[in-house]
């Protein structure tokens, strides 16, 4: 992807990250308070890609501790059914590329998909390991289900979505969610926050360093 010229916004995520869920209120009401000013360019992260060994009772145990903790953190809704579920593989890397492919209809498209997996997993129990769910998802955000799956195996796509867990890495990435602000420069970002913080600590530092990148400007 190219780099955005001017004051714009990098956001590091997984669709699979719990903690991404919980996030996704304050990147909604960055959206709403900032809007065209402050772009945000989405970077699928790759919290677990690749998994194929399914989850044990010790992986799920953990896992739901950090549902948990989401949901009293953020208020974001849940489907504890997902804890019955038998044999789940918890592998990242299907929804990933399925938010990839529709980034490239535009930043935000890939958003919306990204909210919209996020859902579908966390407060509505699908699996969105599955590639004909995936498919159905993108359907509802107006894109055609068959065409998409189909798309899902390019190896074009493929590559595009490693280049992505590629670009986290060689960042400095570790987790998720990963919010930093720049200006264009290769050089000149700054990290607002890594990890869960609730819009009233996000929007007031976002302002502030509007407000400085604009005392500089003058």
């Amino acid at each position: 992807m190219d780099r955005p010229d001017g004051p714009h916004l990098v956001y590091f995520a997984d669709p699979m990250c719990s903690w991404c869920w919980g996030f996704s209120p304050v990147i909604e009401a960055i959206g709403e308070r900032f809007g065209k000013q402050l772009p945000i360019r989405l970077v699928l992260g790759g919290l677990r890609p690749g998994t194929t060994e399914p989850m044990d009772q010790e992986a799920r145990a953990e896992t739901l501790g950090h549902w948990r903790h989401v949901h009293e953190a953020s208020g974001q809704p849940f489907d504890w059914s997902f804890f019955e579920r038998e044999g789940f593989v918890y592998d990242t890397e299907p929804a990933s590329r399925a938010v990839v492919l529709m980034r490239r209809r535009g930043p935000a498209e890939a958003l919306a998909g990204l909210r919209r997996l996020q859902r579908a997993f966390y407060a509505e129990g699908r699996d969105i390991t599955d590639r004909d769910q995936l498919a159905a998802l993108a359907g509802e955000l107006g894109f055609e289900p068959r065409e998409f799956r189909a798309g899902l195996d390019e190896i074009t796509l493929i590559h595009e979505t490693r280049a992505d867990f590629a670009l986290a890495a060689q960042s400095g990435v570790r987790g998720f969610p990963t919010l930093i602000a720049g200006t264009g420069g290769a050089r000149d970002y700054m990290l607002i926050t890594h990890g869960f913080q609730p819009a009233q600590r996000v929007l007031p530092a976002l302002e502030r360093w509007l407000a400085e990148l604009g005392g500089r400007a003058a």
